[in-house]
């Protein structure tokens, strides 16, 4: 094979591949995008050639965020907002979507933990508070299905939409590592998830989930991650680690792209593994 063989075979396979993974121009909106898996998540948009609304709490960090954002090419927006008030919700998705002439995708990220649980004890079932499983259940279940709605009324018009949701791990299984409405809430929002597909699909809006396993980001609060921490997580995982936030990004985008288009209904995994030692044992 010659050289110029060799280039116009490299040719096509950039063109294939930037060709099923094209999201260039796209209007993608990302909730709890400030940190953690939401701001992994909206970086690989970006860098991807979408145009972003970032969607937080956090006005401040939201606002560095979007400046650091905008100098990649793109056109990044973003916006303040409490996804557990439907009202915003809405108003924030419509604003959006009449700012880019449509949305696109919608990464159904923001969510909580609950309260801090420093041991076993705490994570009885007398010991829930029923404040905390409220707030919890606001933002992880009603707070999604509140971004999901709004996201459905603007895309259902068009025939066309992703929708993808952060579920988790302890959606899928008995988790004794969180409390009960972190639980709750995330195998909750994985049959919203697949009840949404069955709505959607005839309008040709692809509505799936992922369900990380156990992350490095900033999700459980200010309580710092310690080593010993991080080896407890460690010991419950196969490939024997943490996760780092750049490992969203992959399905991220696979599943924001035409590379998804007969996909939908979903759950992925992104786990290191834990959950086929669970079936496992």
């Amino acid at each position: 094979m010659t050289s110029t063989d060799h280039s116009v075979e490299s040719d096509a396979r950039t063109a294939y591949l930037g060709r099923v993974f094209d999201i260039r121009d796209r209007h993608v909106l990302v909730t709890g995008a400030a940190s953690g898996l939401g701001r992994a998540i909206a970086e690989a948009m970006v860098d991807a050639g979408a145009n972003v609304t970032l969607v937080d709490r956090d006005a401040g960090t939201l606002r560095q965020l979007a400046d650091e954002f905008a100098g990649r090419g793109a056109t990044v927006t973003h916006a303040v907002c409490d996804v557990a008030d439907a009202d915003a919700v809405e108003a924030t998705v419509t604003e959006a979507a009449d700012r880019f002439d449509g949305l696109d995708v919608a990464f159904v990220n923001a969510g909580i933990p609950g309260a801090p649980r420093t041991d076993a004890e705490s994570r009885r079932l007398e010991r829930v508070q029923l404040d905390d499983w409220e707030r919890v259940i606001g933002v992880n279940l009603t707070g999604a299905l509140n971004t999901m709605r709004a996201a459905a009324s603007v895309m259902r018009p068009r025939r066309s939409g992703r929708i993808i949701v952060t579920a988790s791990t302890a959606g899928l299984r008995a988790d004794p590592m969180v409390g009960y409405a972190y639980v709750a809430s995330k195998a909750a929002i994985v049959n919203v998830v697949r009840q949404a597909a069955l709505d959607l699909a005839p309008d040709q809006i692809r509505v799936n989930a992922i369900a990380p396993g156990p992350f490095r980001t900033n999700i459980g609060g200010k309580r710092p991650r310690t080593p010993e921490s991080e080896a407890t997580w460690a010991r419950t995982i196969p490939l024997g680690r943490m996760a780092d936030p750049e490992e969203i990004k992959g399905l991220a985008l696979l599943l924001a792209s035409p590379a998804s288009s007969f996909m939908t209904g979903a759950v992925f995994p992104v786990d290191g593994g834990a959950l086929a030692l669970s079936h496992a044992l």
